[in-house]
């Protein structure tokens, strides 16, 4: 049997080999990403390399604050889609005003697509 040692020792071993590789990956990720956003393809035996869009809407601070005014802009804090939506349904917000100040950020993800199906 292992004592608490031995095992806070193999615990400690397996988080920093798991740090070490999620960093390598990490870093390969980005690599790969910027060279499929350059055009370029990527597949092994198993896997072909793919970016699949992510979209989140945000509400630019002073663009909002603009529109809706400083109260209305504290209310929110940070612009929270979800908490700008609820004051749209509350009736606090114009929900077409709130729609025409929206920005879209995409953010890319790397995905892996088995080959073998």
């Amino acid at each position: 049997m292992d004592t608490l040692t031995e095992l806070l020792e193999r615990y400690a071993t397996l988080r920093d080999t798991i740090l070490g590789l999620e960093a390598e990956r990490d870093e390969l990720g980005a690599q790969i990403k910027a060279a499929l956003l350059d055009g370029e393809h990527a597949e092994t035996d198993l896997y072909r390399a793919t970016l699949k869009a992510s979209r989140r809407v945000e509400y630019p601070l002073e663009r909002f604050r603009e529109v809706f005014g400083d109260a209305a802009a504290l209310e929110v804090a940070s612009i929270d889609r979800r908490r700008a939506d609820a004051l749209v349904k509350a009736g606090d917000l114009d929900g077409e005003r709130l729609r025409e100040l929206a920005v879209v950020k995409e953010t890319q993800a790397l995905v892996l697509q088995p080959k073998t199906r």
